[in-house]
């Protein structure tokens, strides 16, 4: 999330009542979560494990519940609850951001019983099927469908466990669909923690489909039923994901891949490469160890 006006780490920090290190002049622009961060952004951090990953990001500042060394020209938040203290600052300038009506082309094709929020833009030639729910922030291209009772734009699946509960992450981002993009009917696409879900020009998918926060699928993606894709996955262009695959976190997978159906991906797929199973692997090798095992069965028998 991008800020209306830029913001002095002082006043930040007298607005969180916390201490503050390093650079003492830092202006910041953003809020951002670990995943999506850019310079000018503030991001949390609040377990060891992963000091250094926030430490070495291309944030400017990192909101942190340890007093340790500061990066040359970062700065430091330091907050016993560093958490709590982000969704505090998500909430207090979201409330600062211009909300405004959607903008929605002539063109487009608005079914009944469509929900539009605010800031939106919908382009040419659109066409909304009944039951689309589409949230704050969402920007659409031209030439877009989207299926009946698809969501659009609800908040990311971004929980922290504490003693007694779950408290979930605000969701600050949006949602970005390029041309040309055709969503059939019970899909959701979760927007981002804070910055952009983004399904690429061209792509289609199929019903019954889930993409998680922060995702990016490139262009003409095939996705087809029951696909499950979790959070800050990158799909390149011209991939094929056929019915009912499972990504986990975080993943990449490589241009022209091929994913075959109810396969379970939880590494890296290269560029070109076709795998299957779970835990995924390259169509050939597992085909493969299913021969082995059929085999040693009739050699139990």
């Amino acid at each position: 999330m991008k800020f209306t006006n830029p913001q002095d780490i002082n006043a930040l920090a007298s607005l969180l009542n916390c201490k503050v290190t390093g650079n003492l002049h830092q202006i910041i622009t953003g809020i951002n979560e670990i995943h999506m961060v850019e310079v000018g952004d503030i991001v949390f951090v609040d377990h060891p494990k992963y000091y250094q990953k926030a430490l070495e990001s291309a944030a400017s500042v990192v909101l942190i519940n340890q007093d340790v060394a500061c990066p040359e020209g970062k700065s430091l938040l330091i907050h016993p609850h560093p958490f709590d203290a982000f969704n505090f600052l998500v909430n207090h300038f979201s409330q600062q951001l211009d909300s405004c009506e959607p903008v929605v082309h002539p063109s487009a094709v608005i079914y009944p019983t469509v929900f539009i929020g605010k800031n939106v833009h919908i382009g040419e030639n659109c066409i909304l099927y009944p039951g689309v729910y589409i949230a704050d922030n969402t920007h659409i291209e031209d030439n877009v469908i989207i299926g009946p009772n698809t969501i659009i734009g609800f908040d990311a699946f971004y929980y922290k466990k504490k003693e007694s509960n779950y408290d979930r992450l605000i969701s600050c981002g949006s949602v970005h669909i390029e041309s040309q993009v055709e969503i059939g009917a019970l899909c959701t696409i979760d927007r981002g923690v804070s910055g952009v879900t983004r399904i690429g020009k061209g792509t289609k998918i199929d019903n019954q489909v889930h993409v998680g926060h922060d995702t990016q699928i490139g262009s003409n993606v095939l996705i087809a039923a029951g696909c499950g894709i979790s959070g800050c996955v990158e799909i390149g262009n011209n991939a094929t994901i056929w019915g009912q695959v499972g990504m986990a976190s975080g993943i990449k997978i490589g241009s022209h891949a091929t994913i075959l159906g109810q396969s379970g991906v939880t590494k890296n797929i290269p560029d070109g490469a076709e795998y299957f199973g779970t835990p995924a692997g390259p169509v050939k090798d597992k085909f493969k160890e299913l021969a082995f095992l059929r085999n040693q069965a009739k050699l139990e028998s």
